[in-house]
């Protein structure tokens, strides 16, 4: 029997409401003699009020006490979908991460999923049921509970998909697919039907919320196809696979990201204050990008280094500033109200040309480049945050609106 593997978001299972439509779609592809395994978020904004309430408590909560209050969000949705599902006559089982053997390592707030032990999984699926799995959770092997990090419940659905040998495994939200910008800061923005592993996983890491960017490297990883999909309005959608090398040139999308702040450090012993630093954001579980790192010669001005921090989903970002702050004195800067933009696609670095143009374009309207960092399928600008959405506007128009001409 053929196996598919659903998640569906926050928006999704908001309300009674929308849960009983989900129950009964999902009933109707049970009868069609499917197994099913359905991956679930928190109902609506219930993640962002657990967070606000504990932060009512603690400005610093311990990180594993926010794994074990978070992680309830996604229990209450699955066990009411599965109570719908039961009123429609379709029998289902609901588990929790750890039941479902999602293993983690024992970072918390953003663990990594290390195994997949579905045995639990695929024995209700032998005895006919759908199983309902709690997003966004693990257990560690010190039998902690752990969180995936915010949108971690795709990396739940897509690692289960792996894990089952699933036909596909499809994303549920309230847009119907990847588009080449945020329909909300560019009304033109275009759908994508397909989009290969390594540009989906650029936008994702860039700032694109539609998929998570684990989800997407583990999916490249099993070379598990990701069915990117509307819930409530069938039609459109965006399949993320592996594409032939060049079927696809160009930009593809503009992706932009506000809260983000450069860490710049100077020192003439550049490679311990560097280490240092990086251990501290370690142990606080503060992950880095675009980092930069210059040793000059003996004699020379203090050596330098630079990196990226994305700000949003980080507890205590500004207690871990003053702390870095009180041991490194001068030696260390933060520039904060920056904006990233990101271009996205394949061979946009095989010539200067299209970062060159970039800068141009920027330079007209008077918006201020302040840090460049490219990859094999991304250019990255830091401009001023307040010109963000200007910024994008003009890169989507010049490189996808007018397909780069």
């Amino acid at each position: 029997m053929p196996c598919i593997v659903q998640k569906y978001g926050g928006s999704s299972v908001a309300d009674v409401g929308r849960l009983q439509k989900i129950a009964t779609a999902i009933g109707d592809l049970k009868r069609s003699g499917v197994d099913i395994a359905v991956v679930v978020s928190a109902m609506g904004k219930t993640t962002d009020q657990l967070v606000a309430t504990s932060r009512e408590i603690s400005s610093a909560p311990p990180r594993r006490e926010m794994d074990m209050l978070l992680s309830t969000g996604e229990r209450i949705t699955m066990a009411m979908l599965c109570m719908a599902l039961h009123e429609q006559g379709i029998d289902a089982v609901s588990l929790t991460g750890s039941q479902a053997g999602i293993i983690t390592n024992d970072r918390h707030n953003d663990a990594q999923v290390i195994e997949v032990r579905p045995f639990r999984v695929q024995d209700e699926m032998a005895n006919g049921k759908v199983v309902i799995i709690g997003g966004f959770q693990g257990v560690s092997y010190k039998r902690d509970i752990t969180t995936l990090g915010r949108g971690g419940s795709d990396t739940t659905a897509v690692a289960l998909a792996a894990a089952l040998n699933a036909e596909r495994c499809e994303i549920y939200s309230d847009v119907d697919g990847v588009y080449s910008a945020d329909p909300a800061m560019v009304p033109d923005a275009r759908h994508l039907p397909e989009v290969s592993f390594p540009v989906m996983q650029e936008m994702s890491t860039a700032g694109a919320k539609v998929l998570h960017a684990s989800a997407v490297q583990f999916a490249k990883e099993k070379n598990i196809a990701i069915y990117a999909r509307a819930t409530f309005s069938p039609g459109r959608e965006t399949i993320v696979r592996q594409l032939s090398p060049g079927a696809v040139v160009g930009v593809q999308a503009v992706v932009s990201e506000k809260q983000v702040e450069r860490v710049r450090l100077h020192a003439n012993d550049i490679h311990g204050c560097f280490k240092n630093t990086v251990d501290y954001l370690e142990k606080n579980q503060v992950p880095i990008k675009e980092v930069n790192f210059t040793d000059l010669p003996a004699g020379a001005e203090q050596s330098a280094a630079s990196f990226i921090v994305s700000t949003k989903d980080i507890y205590g970002w500004a207690r871990i500033k003053s702390a870095l702050v009180h041991n490194l004195k001068e030696k260390i800067v933060f520039d904060a109200d920056l904006g990233a933009l990101s271009l996205i696609g394949e061979g946009l670095n095989r010539n200067n040309l299209t970062l060159l143009e970039t800068l141009d374009l920027l330079a007209e309207k008077q918006i201020k480049v302040l840090g460049i960092a490219t990859t094999a399928f991304r250019i990255s600008l830091l401009v001023p945050v307040e010109q963000i959405e200007n910024s994008v506007a003009l890169c989507h128009t010049r490189w996808v609106a007018n397909n780069g001409k």
